[in-house]
């Protein structure tokens, strides 16, 4: 009887364990927020969107209100345009509201951070927003910071050798 009890016992236990993992499997994947979808969807066009992944956060304030649903490039203007998941709970951020793409830490992953406007009309589903800003790219900004330094260098040369040199430069004319 009493190796009947445990046995019992350890198998409630195992199929606890098991229904935890599939429940943690679903969590991960981002399946359980597809299954009890509510909510609305809206859109916005970025010239570039860097890093920025399906699923990424959705923001306001630094409080997540939702999650990137898409992420499409549209044929006609070549810019992306990303299909953002609003939580049901957040049905009040204006029409005139900006979308902007930021980083989460220096080499963080991206995510969308929204400031709300002023608006007295709300975004509703299939509204988009017109204010973007897209993503800073880390290359770019290093690119910029080199061929500054690099040209800062050269302009105090030649600044210094025309300095010297007291022959007048002439002008070009076309």
């Amino acid at each position: 009887m009493k190796t009947r009890t445990v046995e019992i016992f350890v198998g409630l236990f195992l199929l606890a364990g098991i229904l935890s993992l599939v429940m943690l499997a679903f969590q991960v994947s981002g399946l359980a927020n597809i299954i009890g979808r509510n909510g609305y969807e809206i859109q916005a066009n970025f010239d570039n969107i860097g890093d920025l992944r399906i699923h990424a956060p959705v923001s306001i304030g630094g409080v997540r209100v939702g999650e990137v649903a898409s992420i499409q490039l549209n044929p006609s203007t070549f810019k992306a345009v990303v299909t953002m998941h609003i939580d049901p709970n957040q049905n009040a951020i204006p029409t005139d509201s900006s979308a902007s793409i930021f980083t989460e830490g220096l080499l963080g992953s991206n995510y969308i951070s929204l400031s709300p406007g002023f608006s007295n009309t709300n975004l509703k589903n299939g509204d988009k927003i017109q204010t973007t800003h897209s993503a800073l790219i880390l290359e770019n900004l290093i690119g910029q910071l080199m061929y500054k330094i690099g040209s800062g260098n050269d302009n105090s040369t030649s600044s210094n050798s025309s300095s010297s040199n007291s022959k007048p430069t002439s002008e070009i004319t076309k």
